[in-house]
C-alpha cells in the first residue's frame, strides 16, 4: 500500500494486477482493491495487462 500511495503522489500512472496481489485478510484485500487503490491506480487483471501490452 505504501508503494502505491508514494508512486501516485509522484504522479506515476499505476496499474495494479488484481489477480497478482493479495492480503491475508479478505476484508482488507477487498477494501484496498475496491475502495482505496482505484483512486490512485488502474485496477486490471493479467488478461487485461496482456492485451494492454500487445496494443503497442
Amino acid at each position: 500500500m505504501s508503494t502505491v500511495i508514494d508512486a501516485a503522489d509522484r504522479d506515476y500512472q499505476l496499474y495494479i494486477l488484481s489477480d497478482g496481489v493479495a492480503d491475508p485478510d479478505t476484508e482488507v484485500h477487498n477494501v484496498l482493491l475496491h475502495k482505496v487503490f482505484p483512486s490512485r491506480a488502474h485496477i486490471i487483471d493479467t488478461t487485461e495487462l496482456h492485451a494492454l501490452l500487445r496494443a503497442d
